[in-house]
């Protein structure tokens, strides 16, 4: 199987072609792999819905029974409760406290802090801690 991959400009919109001869299982796992690997979610922002990728929400917090995702520079709200975005974002993502999930992809340092836990710092410099029941979790994502 040939793998071509081509660099466009910015104003262009991505997509990805298949050619086969046959659409087989193993094309409709490529398919679904590429549609969750990186699945877009509804934030709610002043009465407005977004649709905004995984891969560019920083982490999720649940707040007074309201569940918010953080990007680079917004905050959105998002209808599922903490534990469901858990399981949808298990690839990319874990629960770093009973109110939190950090996406892997956006830290950018951890380290030690007291009593077992651990602190993360984002790329947009923001910290979060890590509960120390939910270290293990992270080790086991990072392969330490």
């Amino acid at each position: 199987m040939k793998v071509s991959i081509e660099e466009i400009d910015r104003d262009q919109e991505e997509e990805i072609l298949i050619r086969c001869y046959e659409v087989t299982h193993e094309i409709h796992e490529i398919v679904n792999t590429i549609h969750m690997d990186n699945p877009i979610l509804p934030g709610y922002l002043n009465d407005t819905i977004h649709r905004v990728k995984l891969s560019d929400i920083y982490y999720f917090e649940a707040v007074d029974g309201k569940v918010f995702f953080y990007c680079k520079d917004q905050v959105f709200e998002v209808k599922q409760k903490l534990y469901e975005l858990e399981t949808m974002c298990s690839k990319k993502c874990f629960r770093a406290s009973k109110s939190t999930i950090i996406n892997i992809a956006k830290i950018s340092t951890i380290y030690p802090t007291i009593s077992g836990r651990f602190e993360a710092i984002l790329d947009n410099s923001e910290r979060l801690v890590i509960s120390r029941q939910y270290v293990p979790v992270l080790k086991e994502k990072l392969g330490l």
